[in-house]
């Protein structure tokens, strides 16, 4: 009888420890929904506002190009002032400690805290006071990008203008750690409320040719766990101190066993 109950004992803990290591291996069900989460990150970060040290290219454009030309002051070249549309070099408003930008003839406009098409309808508005039917384009040139999962330092990152390539972006997080999938780099991008996912290959130089290789605005990266990060998350950390008690257990089940038999 007492030999059935150490039994029983045995079993009973053997179960227990069982249910610990299949409940931190369901913890990696978040992977599950690693499309889902870039996403949301795309749409949220599709819309972030401009921040203090952004630089936004501004260009104001109408059918008589003549009339606009006081609001485009640095567009144009000393050596053809007549010029009626920008040259190759832009002009960059950086939104300064205060979080405004000095626009020519509006002054100081305030555009921390506001989006890119915030500011757009903004001066637009207030262009359209001196000049009939103005367009206005309002670029925000040291976007940001989010990266995600298996790299060093994850986050949200400014990429300066020129420097806009996955690589760099990757660089920027610290590079993968060793235990990130080189082969499945999950790239998402929203585009006018569009969602569209690619999974790009490191590991194959064909990757510089995806339309995702030059980054845009809100972009996300999420570096996938590969199978070694996947089997050391299964593991309990107390995996070690249960094989240990399921020995001493054992032992003086057979002592028990071995005493009772005489």
């Amino acid at each position: 009888m007492n030999k059935n109950r150490a039994l029983l004992f045995l079993s009973v803990f053997l179960i227990l420890t069982s249910c610990k290591t299949k409940e931190k291996a369901s913890e990696l069900n978040y992977m599950q929904n690693v499309e889902q989460m870039a996403s949301d990150v795309a749409l949220r970060s599709s819309t972030s506002t401009i921040q203090k040290g952004d630089q936004l290219v501004i260009f104001v454009s109408a059918k008589n190009m003549e009339v606009v030309r006081p609001f485009n002051q640095g567009y144009y070249t000393t050596q053809n002032p007549a010029a009626t549309t920008a040259p190759n070099t832009e002009k960059i408003y950086l939104v300064d400690s205060e979080g405004t930008i000095d626009f020519p003839l509006l002054g100081r406009i305030a555009t921390a805290d506001k989006t890119v098409e915030d500011v757009k309808a903004e001066l637009t508005q207030r262009v359209t006071a001196y000049v009939k039917n103005p367009t206005v384009t309002v670029r925000l040139i040291n976007f940001k990008v989010t990266v995600l999962g298996e790299v060093a330092r994850p986050g949200q990152y400014t990429i300066p203008e020129g420097q806009t390539t996955l690589l760099n972006a990757i660089g920027l997080a610290g590079d993968l750690t060793i235990y990130g999938k080189r082969d499945d780099i999950l790239m998402v991008r929203n585009e006018n409320g569009t969602i569209t996912k690619e999974r790009i290959n490191l590991m194959d130089a064909n990757f510089i040719n995806s339309p995702f290789f030059q980054l845009k605005q809100g972009d996300v990266i999420y570096v996938s766990a590969n199978q070694t990060k996947e089997k050391i998350a299964r593991q309990d950390p107390n995996t070690g101190i249960y094989i240990a008690v399921a020995g001493t257990i054992i032992g003086l089940a057979g002592i028990f066993i071995t005493i009772f038999k005489k």
